[in-house]
């Protein structure tokens, strides 16, 4: 597996080794082993998958407790996937990471506990799939502003055009407001 550096040194790109011929591919989306090697958790508790029309953003969500670390990709599609550091005293607090993943391009984004974490979708749909350090607990999540200006996260918004938001993406808070971790 190759790991891509992203400009906060704890959020990875990870490019696993695939194998492919005319029959199609094979490739290890995870490995205890290889992980622990790397020094990334290799302990996961709960696995998800959402599909999204073009235009969909969801995020930035993070949790104030049972904080998630991620490991995620794309099985169909194409997203542009956000990491924003939301840990107290980090050198690179507020600041954000972000990568193209594609079913096409088979990479991963591993997002260590204490970040928030959003995606928007670029093609006419993705399905997103992610594993999780810790369980969901919605009376612990926050929802901040896709769009805050003190974060400055340049989406690669489809012809320009607002995105697509939940209401409590809609409403999420600014980074000032965002408790820090």
């Amino acid at each position: 597996m190759q790991i891509i550096t992203t400009p906060i040194p704890d959020v990875l790109v990870l490019e696993p080794r695939v194998f492919g011929d005319e029959r199609g591919f094979f490739f290890e989306s995870w490995n205890q082993r290889e992980f622990a090697r790397l020094g990334l958790p290799a302990h996961f508790v709960q696995d998800n998958h959402s599909k999204s029309a073009r235009g969909i953003l969801r995020g930035l969500h993070y949790q104030t407790q049972q904080v998630q670390g991620k490991l995620v990709r794309v099985v169909a599609g194409e997203v542009f996937d956000v990491a924003v550091d939301m840990r107290r005293g980090s050198p690179t607090l507020g600041r954000w990471a972000g990568a193209l993943l594609s079913a096409a391009n088979r990479r991963m984004m591993w997002i260590p506990p204490g970040f928030a974490h959003g995606f928007y979708v670029t093609t006419e749909s993705a399905e997103f799939v992610y594993k999780c350090t810790d369980f969901y607990a919605p009376e612990h999540e926050v929802s901040m502003r896709w769009d805050d200006p003190a974060i400055g996260i340049d989406w690669p918004l489809v012809d320009g055009q607002p995105p697509l938001l939940s209401a409590k993406d809609a409403a999420g808070l600014s980074f000032a407001e965002a408790p820090k971790l």
